[in-house]
């Protein structure tokens, strides 16, 4: 079972199995540790696949870090002024002869160091594309870090004077290296945001190019087939879904299309142009937070269902977004019909449009006349105390 999919990502860039990715990882974990250390990295840097949402971690790993290396901070100031007090007879560890002591500043120092670097790396790699923390709390992490680096390197910074430099010199290199691996990886970060940067400026500056040919070729083209066939044509109707879909590959860039209530009426006005004659022209105004998932989204296309169903040809609708409401209008000019003789066991209008907006709060209103051309359906909803 995949619990982070290093391996899995791994395996897939270099052609091979996820299970002999993950057969050498532990062998190397096993000879030294190689593999663990690999492992981490990946996880850490590796980017996420195409399509794949950024989780949220509700654990906050960087903060409790940040706690750990404060409590380790206060021991080592304590240590600081107790100054090796009582030894604990250990062999010399290290090359520089190092022996540890309890009370001395040395496991205190290392254990801040390290749960600050790790705080500091944490919070702008990890956290800082985490929807519900972002750059703000990787710039506080990593600064809080940075701080706690600086007391300990001040701390122990006098303590080479009567301890000798030899034996403080650890304590007094590794915040310095803690503070280049946080620089290091906020640096890594800014490049890479660079290198994407650069990637989308030639992206659109290709699409532009292109974008511009195709408009004084193609899009021109198809529009002068709509405008010699008529609406009502066949040969109308596929010119103008092959437009809407050119214009939407060419304008709406590689960002995925929001499920916002213009863009759901704009798609559902092509799917309804393949399958009935008739052209519909959606328009939007103003400002809204309105949602495909609505009622209003709902009710609109059915009420665009039936304009295409029973009217045909030109159809428009539009949309106003305000403070404090959102107002749908769909009009056609087909033939007029009177809304309240539309039988009892027809539930278009009377349940899917009418009803559904009552249910949710808002409105819906049909002006409409037995033999008069025309049709308008309005549909309201308050942006404020909905019942969803």
């Amino acid at each position: 079972m995949a619990v982070t999919g290093v391996a899995a990502g791994l395996a897939e860039h270099l052609g091979t199995s996820a299970m002999r990715v993950r057969v050498l990882v532990v062998a190397a974990t096993l000879a030294g540790g190689a593999g663990a250390l690999f492992y981490v990295w990946c996880w850490m840097f590796m980017p996420m696949a195409a399509g794949e949402q950024t989780p949220t971690r509700r654990v906050p790993v960087a903060w409790l870090l940040m706690c750990g290396a404060g409590i380790a901070v206060a021991g080592v100031l304590a240590a600081a002024q107790q100054d090796a007090v009582v030894r604990v007879d250990l062999p010399p560890v290290g090359p520089l002869g190092y022996t540890w002591v309890f009370w001395s500043t040395g496991p205190w120092a290392w254990t801040a160091t390290m749960a600050a670097t790790a705080a500091g790396v944490w919070g702008g790699v990890i956290d800082r594309v985490d929807p519900a923390r972002g750059p703000r709390h990787a710039v506080v992490v990593r600064v809080l870090a940075v701080v706690v680096l600086a007391v300990v390197f001040l701390a122990v910074l006098p303590l080479g004077d009567v301890r000798g430099v030899r034996a403080v010199l650890g304590e007094l290199v590794l915040p310095l290296i803690g503070a280049v691996i946080i620089a290091a990886s906020a640096l890594l970060q800014a490049w890479r945001q660079l290198v994407d940067d650069r990637i989308g400026r030639v992206r659109e500056e290709q699409r532009a190019a292109m974008a511009a040919h195709l408009h004084d070729s193609v899009l021109q083209t198809l529009a002068l087939i709509q405008n010699r066939s008529g609406a009502s044509s066949e040969v109308s109707r596929i010119a103008r879904a092959q437009e809407r879909e050119l214009r939407a590959w060419l304008y709406d860039g590689d960002s995925p299309a929001d499920s916002d209530l213009a863009t759901d009426l704009r798609d559902y006005a092509g799917a309804l142009e393949l399958d009935y004659p008739v052209r519909i022209e959606v328009v939007s105004t103003g400002t809204s937070t309105e949602r495909a998932s609505g009622e209003l989204a709902a009710a609109a296309r059915e009420a665009m269902l039936n304009a295409a169903r029973h009217a045909g040809g030109e159809i428009s609708v539009y949309i106003e977004g305000a403070a404090s409401a959102v107002d749908v209008f769909i009009r056609d000019r087909g033939a007029g019909f009177d809304p309240a003789a539309v039988p009892a066991d027809r539930w278009g209008v009377r349940e899917s449009i009418i009803g559904r907006m009552r249910r949710s709060g808002g409105t819906a209103a049909i002006r409409s006349a037995p033999d008069v051309t025309g049709t308008e359906v309005r549909l309201s909803l308050p942006t404020g105390g909905r019942r969803d």
